[in-house]
């Protein structure tokens, strides 16, 4: 008989062995806050960071497109970030990964897809706060 607490610990379990085996980043979450003035009660915009330091995947994937334009094809890439299932990351926020000596400045599109080891979140790169 399979309990409760079984699938809970071999879902702790997997979580486990997927981050052991795929995270070799880092990432700072950044987000744009209202920040008011208690003596002048003036309302200002401050980058607050949120998340500092957590461990994470940047998985990229170069896409061609079966329909050609002209004389070239057009061609995409996907930059993917796996991250803890029970991080929540806002959208709009500014994601800076640090993998393989390289430093990337992300925004979340779209919405995550969440899953018992982890979460898939398709970025785009930072431009600058909206």
């Amino acid at each position: 008989m399979v309990t409760s607490n079984t699938v809970q610990k071999a879902r702790a379990r997997a979580r486990a062995a997927f981050e052991a085996a795929h995270y070799d980043g880092l990432c700072t979450v950044t987000e744009r806050q209202e920040v008011t003035d208690e003596r002048s009660h003036l309302t200002t915009h401050r980058d607050v960071v949120v998340i500092q330091d957590q461990a994470c995947h940047l998985s990229f994937e170069t896409i061609t497109a079966a329909n050609q334009s002209g004389s070239a094809a057009e061609i995409t890439q996907i930059t993917k970030l796996f991250i803890a299932p029970d991080v929540t990351i806002k959208p709009g926020s500014k994601i800076t990964v640090v993998q393989s000596g390289t430093t990337g400045d992300y925004t979340r599109s779209g919405v995550p897809a969440v899953y018992d080891t982890h979460q898939e979140i398709i970025l785009e790169l930072f431009e600058r706060w909206s």
